[in-house]
């Protein structure tokens, strides 16, 4: 039996694009010695939003783009340790918030299934 409701959908997207993120940043602190490597990012907020305007007709692709504005080393890489870990954070705590929130949804369908 599959459960799904408009909000498990949706919670599901947003822990799609939270998984998204906390992969683009992994890639960035992977790359930090990589001479020309430059840092890569997606706006979180207006793919949800993008996601979410489409009504789940389509699987989530966030655009990811150059970072702009950072310091560029010598060796060309712009990779800053204490950016991307605010990024892991900030798309950890994401995470976790769309796991939690899920689960109280699918914790309200069961109670309601199971009311007598």
């Amino acid at each position: 039996m599959q459960l799904e409701t408009t909000l498990s959908d949706e919670l599901t997207r947003y822990l799609d694009l939270a998984t998204r993120q906390i992969q683009v940043t992994a890639a960035n602190m992977a790359n930090i010695d990589t001479p020309g490597y430059r840092s890569v990012g997606l706006d979180f907020d207006a793919a949800m939003q993008e996601a979410l305007a489409d009504g789940g007709e389509s699987p989530v692709h966030p655009r990811i783009r150059p970072v702009g504005g950072l310091v560029v080393r010598p060796d060309g890489n712009d990779v800053s340790m204490d950016r991307e870990s605010m990024q892991m954070a900030e798309a950890q705590l994401r995470y976790k918030t769309g796991v939690a929130l899920l689960r109280s949804e699918y914790t309200e369908i069961f109670a309601a299934i199971h009311a007598k």
